[in-house]
């Protein structure tokens, strides 16, 4: 529908928002005017957050009052860092650049106990007005039972302030290897900081969004409750992100309104992958970020509903796109097998994935399966020798190739070499994990760095399915669609997954409208041509979403309707997660 309109911008909106069931401020004044009232005296909150600013404009509240106060740093408690290094060096993968596996450890063993009962004793002692504030990562772990203010900084926030040196890891000393950090953030401070977030959420009285250091947006916690309650039961869409990458390509730029321009390319738009997005909460022009997992430490069980026995609080599906048009070729890669992300990097299901094409060029491929003479200590022989000399391989001996069609799924489980080719939009249908992919081959590029990009060609041969050869590719990775007709102007097109995949695909396409049925499932959808459709809740809640966003509607909305907006064929594109005996 769009391929050949190289100039057309879609409207897109890249900063969703969802409506306050409540209120939000952004005044410091009414922050103390709360703290006080509600005897409010810890200050908790994720890293990267610039405790120098936020108690620099709490103090300054304070001695407008004329109050006296007294704030201590929970950093004062810290284990030396040498020790902490310790504790946390077995989860870091020793000298793999990229691989960890994911810490069991509880934010309180980075703790001096001996250290925590003076502040607990400090605190205990104080007068009764004497205002002393603990602030800093673990304040919560003071007087468990007390109420916590808590200020949050969704993940890909946090990568932002990385990469501007703004922000390192926890307990650590400030670092220049971006690459270092940010493996010890998925693999361990991530783990860590969301446990401990899980746990103190029902003490939250105060959630605060400190991005800007000039604006503190924050809200109560009922009324947060409040809001999340709502998403749960009727929809909820994040707030998209984009990288650009070695082989990235120019949809995107071209056609999604809003997005920053001045990026060379970008390779993927992360439209809904959970450990990273935020959620936006809107108030009267006022806007407050949250990370996604709030939503599911509160509300895990109306949004995953029959899943959530399964997934406990993880969101099991993942949307982005891949952009490749006018770009390159992805590496030749595949992805491990269930018991090998859950022994070697601490994961409860595995990167599962689809390629369902939403644009494409004319002879734009994907590269899916093994030729049906493979071999695969030949493969691997020619493999390490590229590594080796420089030189490039002829892919096409071993690896097979299908031409990309539009709106076609191209099933990608565990163990299958895959990559998509030049000049395709892939929307990327995914389990959530989505940092073990495992480079083979990748047409010799370095990375944005200039640097060799690694590959992981003994990974990946731990976990190639040799078996995905010849007229098997065909016959099991190509989804064959099934259509059903649901009335004269709509109908339901089943696209089968493999049977490795724990999630389902189906689209519908409707000209004027249709009604779904969650039947206990939460729906990720997006629309993947036409122009515009109107969700409408069981909840009575509407909202309006434009081509190429992603939106999901949980389980416990039951059911709801989408009405096309625009003059032609609407087309859905939903996944959810299989019924057990599926």
């Amino acid at each position: 529908m769009f391929s050949n309109i190289k100039t057309t911008s879609f409207q897109y909106d890249i900063q969703p928002t969802f409506p306050v069931q409540g209120r939000l401020s952004n005044s410091y004044a009414e922050l103390v005017d709360h703290l006080l009232e509600h005897d409010i005296r810890h200050i908790d909150g994720f890293i990267g957050v610039n405790w120098t600013i936020l108690i620099q404009r709490i103090q300054q509240e304070f001695a407008n009052r004329g109050l006296p106060v007294q704030f201590i740093a929970m950093e004062s408690a810290f284990l030396p860092e040498s020790v902490i290094q310790q504790k946390v060096s077995p989860y870091l993968g020793g000298n793999d650049p990229l691989f960890g596996k994911k810490a069991t450890l509880t934010l309180s063993e980075y703790f001096d106990i001996a250290k925590m009962e003076v502040l607990q004793k400090t605190f205990r002692e104080a007068m009764e007005d004497e205002y002393i504030f603990f602030y800093g990562v673990g304040a919560a772990l003071l007087n468990g039972a007390d109420k916590v203010m808590y200020i949050d900084l969704p993940k890909n926030v946090l990568i932002q302030h990385m990469r501007s040196g703004r922000a390192w890891n926890l307990a650590c000393s400030p670092n220049a290897n971006q690459k270092e950090i940010y493996k010890r953030y998925y693999f361990v401070d991530w783990e860590i900081l969301n446990r401990h977030k899980r746990a103190i959420m029902p003490r939250v009285a105060i959630m605060a969004d400190q991005q800007s250091p000039d604006d503190l947006p924050w809200i109560t916690g009922p009324d947060l409750r409040a809001t999340l309650n709502l998403m749960s039961e009727n929809y909820f869409r994040v707030r998209p992100t984009f990288e650009p990458g070695v082989w990235g390509g120019q949809w995107m730029k071209q056609h999604l309104t809003g997005i920053d321009q001045s990026a060379k390319n970008y390779a993927w738009s992360f439209e809904m992958i959970v450990p990273e997005n935020g959620i936006l909460l809107e108030n009267n022009g006022l806007v407050l970020e949250i990370s996604f997992d709030q939503l599911m430490f509160q509300e895990y069980f109306n949004v995953l509903g029959k899943a959530q026995a399964r997934f406990d609080v993880e969101f099991p599906i993942r949307f982005n796109f891949l952009d490749t048009f006018d770009g390159g070729n992805l590496s030749i890669q595949c992805h491990p097998s269930p018991d090998y992300a859950k022994t070697e990097f601490g994961e409860n299901f595995t990167q599962d994935e689809s390629y369902y094409i939403v644009d494409t060029k004319d002879n734009a491929q994907v590269y899916l399966g093994f030729q049906a003479d493979i071999d695969a200590d030949d493969f691997r022989d020619a493999l390490e020798q590229s590594f080796h000399s420089g030189k490039p391989i002829a892919i096409d001996k071993y690896v097979q190739k299908f031409k990309a069609q539009k709106h076609q799924l191209y099933l990608i489980p565990h163990g299958t070499v895959h990559s998509s080719g030049k000049d395709n939009l892939v929307l990327e249908i995914s389990a959530t994990p989505y940092n073990y992919t495992f480079k083979m081959y990748d047409w010799l590029r370095p990375d944005l760095d200039g640097k060799p990009r690694p590959l992981n060609i003994d990974r990946a041969f731990a976990n190639l399915n040799f078996s995905r050869k010849g007229r098997v590719v065909r016959d099991s990775l190509l989804s064959r669609p099934q259509h059903y007709d649901l009335d004269e102007r709509s109908k339901k097109i089943h696209l089968p997954t493999h049977e490795d995949h724990f999630y389902d695909v189906l689209r519908y396409e409707f000209t004027q409208g249709v009604r779904i049925e969650t039947q206990d499932q939460c729906h990720i959808m997006m629309l993947v041509e036409g122009e515009a459709i109107e969700l409408i809740t069981a909840g009575g809640m509407k909202k309006i979403f434009h081509y190429a966003e992603t939106f999901a509607v949980p389980a416990a909305a039951g059911f709801y309707s989408l009405r096309n907006l625009g003059k032609g064929t609407a087309k859905v594109i939903q996944a959810f997660v299989k019924d057990s005996k599926c």
